[in-house]
């Protein structure tokens, strides 16, 4: 048993507690990756903002906070009323649904799949398929990263486990739906995914994290993705959490030669947001494209951090991140570019722009290149601005009123990154939670 210490011994005490449910039980591998796990958020604890990549971003409150996890709830936990929970039904996707950390089935949709695909809870295949999910599972998601990554491998109990065998396509999207519990308690979920996809195979996900508008609780998420050589993901992620909620995610991509890997990330909700996308790009040939859109008001603050790691030759990437800001929210980027020694033809492009709606929002932006190689193009780009007074004066003398102005620069400049989607269908739901958050603010600035 791990020893409690003072500062931390919510979070031990708790652990403690995993370890000896006999209802939660693990194999002793991951018993041991756990106890490891623990042991170094029990070292260095929750970061602060004297560590550099967290300079913007205050995390005390979660750390002075004390939340409840699902095995200690006392309420029955039902799941919040989403933007998302009707998505997958109707448009015929695979859906795993989680609440409160746990997997739903009755609200879950696992249609036959191809022969040797998975799509399960994490829960299940550290049972039934655990040849699959031990080379794997924690062996990318470093703990000695920060406290974060590490309290949630200590914690590791359920979330998504996607395996599509060699060149095997899901036609269907899988859709991830986790949806934080009701109730009362302050919550904290440990939600841990884990997605395969082996040569030449193919495959859409989506992870949705969405909450009640009411009451504060904490999601700690980390997602670990593997690409076999020549295999290709689109990964979409919907943060719409509850305006009091905590959100800090980890994701982690090792890819294969040839592989591609897209990701779009949306933010919409919760108090504090922190996503964390590492992309190793690891072999000759193996490329990404990161594009992401957060739009925050009130007192929202949202980070977003991304790595890609050159580690190969003949490996381009592309990034761009747009962000919507009102109010007196807050809102950071770090989008940072490693070229490796030895590497060659590296081809890299990073572009972060930020528009402002209010004079008390600000926005922290900052691009990082390590180069270590001759043989590359690297370009960044940052801009921070406000509505273009000349193209809304254009507007307003074509008879478009000055709301109305407003509201179609603003989705003009967001549709840009939008346009990135190759999903029809998660493209027109990104687009329609674009419109409804910009209408909601378009009127707040002209009353």
């Amino acid at each position: 048993m791990v020893q409690v210490r003072e500062g931390r011994e919510t979070y031990l005490t708790q652990f403690n507690s995993l370890q000896s449910d006999p209802g939660t039980q693990a194999p002793s591998w991951l018993r041991r990756i756990r106890e490891e796990a623990i042991t170094r958020f029990d070292e260095v604890g929750f970061p602060t903002t004297r560590d550099e990549d967290w300079k913007y971003t205050n995390v005390a409150p979660i750390a002075r906070a004390r939340f409840v996890p699902p095995w200690e709830c006392s309420n029955g936990r039902q799941p919040s009323a989403g933007v998302t929970a009707s998505t997958a039904k109707s448009h015929g996707w695979i859906e795993l649904a989680f609440v409160g950390g746990d997997f739903a089935p009755a609200l879950s949709s696992v249609p036959e799949l191809p022969p040797g695909a998975r799509v399960m809870s994490l829960a299940s295949a550290l049972v039934q398929e655990a040849d699959l999910v031990q080379p794997h599972l924690a062996r990318y998601a470093d703990i000695r990263e920060n406290g974060f990554v590490a309290l949630n491998t200590a914690f590791i109990r359920d979330g998504a486990f996607i395996y599509v065998p060699k060149g095997v396509t899901l036609d269907a999207t899988v859709h991830i739906l986790f949806s934080a519990s009701t109730g009362g308690e302050a919550t904290v979920s440990y939600p841990r995914n884990l997605i395969v996809l082996a040569e030449g195979s193919r495959a859409v996900v989506m992870e949705s994290y969405e909450g009640p508008g009411q009451g504060p609780y904490f999601n700690n998420v980390v997602t670990e993705v593997v690409l076999g050589s020549e295999a290709r993901l689109d990964y979409y992620r919907l943060q719409s959490e509850g305006r009091e909620a905590y959100h800090v995610s980890a994701t982690r991509v090792e890819q294969g030669q040839d592989s591609r890997f897209t990701s779009f990330y949306m933010d919409l909700g919760g108090r504090l947001g922190r996503n964390g996308l590492k992309v190793s790009l690891g072999a000759e040939g193996s490329s990404c494209s990161l594009n992401g859109l957060y739009l925050t008001g009130d007192q929202q603050h949202i980070d977003n951090h991304t790595t890609v790691d050159h580690q190969s030759s003949f490996t381009p990437s592309r990034q761009l991140y747009k962000g919507i800001l009102d109010g007196h929210s807050r809102a950071v980027f770090n989008g940072k570019i490693i070229a490796r020694k030895g590497t060659h033809q590296v081809d890299a492009n990073q572009t972060n722009k930020n528009l402002l709606l209010s004079e008390d929002s600000q926005v922290s932006t900052k691009p990082q290149l390590e180069i270590f190689a001759d043989d590359l193009k690297c370009t960044h780009g940052a801009t921070v601005g406000q509505l273009d007074e000349e193209a809304l004066f254009y507007l307003n003398s074509r008879g478009i009123g000055q709301e109305a102005a407003r509201l179609f620069l603003t989705y003009g400049f967001a549709q840009g990154v939008l346009s990135q989607i190759e999903s029809d269908e998660i493209r027109q739901l990104f687009e329609g939670l674009t419109q409804e958050r910009l209408q909601v603010k378009t009127k707040v600035l002209t009353t």
